[in-house]
């Protein structure tokens, strides 16, 4: 792949305190929009939440020569000017991977079942390979820098073919599959406004922390601590504790452990092998350049997603494969100080950043002051509520509880960059939208029972039990108080056969009267749908 020539000038212009440039390396091109990942719950591309674009300049599709970039850097090497004219960076990375190759061999029946379905599909190899190389320098370096093997660089094949958008049923989250327990341990941050378990950067940081913590707690052994990365540490120690217990070897081979775990380690040893010898499977690896892919570009004022997918001469879909942690369709600066881009689209963020005028997002978050339905909220943030419930992800029949946090439309009185604390902290609580309960107050008849008033009042028979301190079983007097907590001012009349009965349900049904409003504290909803207490109709 051709690299430009990139110019370095020495007095920097007043818009790198904006924008600074200076940490990871690039590539000559984005990635083709076809290639990139599905967005995740974001608006329509093109205007923000009023449909009106700010105007913008005419896009530069690449960095004028007279714009200063100042020193490039990268995070991993800081200090240290990159030379994309030098040897190393021209050399193929995929030597360099081979080269660190340090785990034990694989051979076995999972091995060759793995080498054959990758050999079957030539083209899900390449559409896998082309992506990953977009990140698999940076993920060689920080492996290297560990010390760990580098076939640790090749588990996001086996995990999510390279995807950053990856979802699994058990909703493990990107190119490393977190867990969202195992994210929050390795500061991986999941809010309203962002999912770092997709976030390049943050994710392989996170994971060859954890890989490593593995590699510790099992004495060394790759293959256990990669079986517990897939399978969880307590279910590996526990299967090892059985085979100690059974004077049974403890290696990978010789542990019972589920179908899937034991076809991960199968996996990543067809890829290894593969990426050994492509042409021994029919197969082709794309070139991989020995130099960081994108560039890191700090900014400072919050920006809509399409408007910097703009600046930066980028299809919106494109730009997300770089920066896919984005749950929403603006970039938060308080807590997403910097953003991936392809070496040009670098450039031209900054050129255009530099000329743009007007505002950057259109978007902003706002704190319900109460409890409130979605159609109230639209009209007091002046908004659709159809663009309110999709933008903020509101399903029907919920409402809104006080101190969650929504993305609403600036305006002149709400237009302030959203601060630190609530862009690492918000957080959406919904309740189910349900008719108010009225408090019923009656006495029990002759020949009432719980089970009887339970079927009479729509409950079920632990609820009215709950309601008024009895057992399910206990007797009732004729007279007797009770209570019932109901949406609707009187029974259901239940027919019988009984004239005794008919004549018992008559008066309760006189004697039921409307005392007052629900006790506080009490959650009710009286039909089978919004409680798993009640009887269903």
């Amino acid at each position: 792949m051709k690299l430009p020539a990139l110019p370095l000038l020495s007095q920097p212009r007043s818009v790198l305190g904006l924008c600074a440039l200076l940490l990871l390396g690039a590539c000559a091109h984005a990635p083709r929009a076809a290639d990139a990942p599905a967005a995740g719950t974001l608006a329509p591309t093109g205007a923000g939440p009023a449909g009106n674009a700010a105007e913008l300049p005419p896009i530069v599709q690449h960095a004028p020569a007279a714009l200063d970039y100042g020193l490039l850097e990268d995070t991993l090497n800081p200090g240290e000017k990159i030379d994309l004219a030098d040897a190393n960076a021209r050399a193929d990375l995929w030597a360099r991977v081979r080269k660190g190759f340090a785990m034990p061999e694989l051979s076995n029946e999972g091995v060759r079942k793995a080498e054959a379905w990758y050999a079957a599909r030539p083209d899900y190899v390449q559409r896998m390979t082309e992506r990953g190389s977009r990140y698999l320098y940076h993920v060689v370096e920080e492996v290297e820098k560990r010390g760990m093997p580098t076939e640790l660089a090749l588990l996001p094949f086996v995990e999510s073919a390279f995807r950053t958008d990856a979802q699994s049923t058990a909703k493990a989250v990107g190119m490393w599959q977190f867990m969202p327990a195992t994210g929050r341990d390795f500061a991986l941050k999941q809010n309203i406004f962002r999912d770092d378990r997709r976030d390049v950067l943050a994710s392989t940081r996170a994971a060859l922390d954890y890989l490593g913590r593995l590699n510790k707690m099992f004495d060394g052994d790759w293959q256990l601590a990669l079986a517990a990365y897939n399978w969880g540490p307590g279910n590996v120690q526990k299967a090892v504790k059985r085979n100690l217990a059974a004077g049974l070897p403890i290696d990978y081979d010789s542990l019972r452990i589920p179908d899937e775990t034991r076809y991960y380690l199968p996996k990543l040893q067809a890829v290894k092998n593969i990426v050994l010898r492509p042409e021994a499977y029919g197969l082709a690896l794309p070139d991989v350049a020995n130099h960081p892919y994108f560039l890191t570009v700090r900014i400072e004022r919050d920006m809509d997603v399409d408007v910097a997918a703009r600046l930066a001469g980028m299809e919106v879909e494109a730009f997300k494969a770089f920066n896919p942690q984005m749950n929403k369709p603006v970039i938060l600066a308080a807590s997403t100080p910097q953003i991936l881009l392809p070496y040009d689209n670098a450039g031209a963020f900054v050129a255009n950043l530099a000329a743009h005028e007007g505002p950057l997002a259109t978007w902003t978050a706002w704190v319900v002051p109460k409890t409130m339905s979605p159609a109230d909220a639209a009209k007091h943030v002046g908004m659709n509520e159809g663009q309110l419930r999709e933008v903020n992800t509101i399903p029907p029949r919920m409402l809104v509880k006080q101190g969650s946090t929504l993305l609403v439309p600036r305006t002149a009185h709400r237009d302030q960059d959203v601060s630190e604390h609530l862009a690492e902290n918000a957080s959406m609580a919904l309740t189910p939208d349900t008719p108010p309960l009225r408090r019923l107050q009656f006495k029990a008849a002759r020949g009432d029972t719980v089970a009887s008033l339970a079927t009479r009042y729509r409950v079920s028979v632990d609820q009215f039990a709950q309601w008024n301190k009895l057992s399910s079983k206990a007797t009732l007097k004729a007279g007797q108080t009770l209570v019932v907590y109901s949406p609707n001012a009187a029974p259901v009349r239940v027919a019988s056969s009984s004239a005794g009965s008919k004549k018992a349900t008559k008066a309760t049904n006189a004697r039921a009267t409307k005392v007052g409003s629900k006790p506080s504290g009490t959650r009710l909803a009286l039909n089978g749908r919004n409680s798993p207490n009640l009887a269903q109709r």
